[in-house]
């Protein structure tokens, strides 16, 4: 596992932590779902930018 730091707006950090509780995860979960999803939304879509 590798760590990174982030550095978020926060209104977006509050917004992470919302959405974190409502689906009662971690708020590192939470990211790291979020990316996994929009990585996988990615990888379906043959048109680039």
């Amino acid at each position: 596992m590798i760590r990174i730091t982030l550095r978020l707006p926060d209104d977006v950090h509050a917004q992470l932590l919302t959405q974190a509780e409502t689906d009662r995860r971690s708020l590192n979960s939470e990211i790291v779902h979020l990316i996994e999803v929009a990585l996988n939304a990615e990888s379906g879509d043959d048109e680039s930018p």
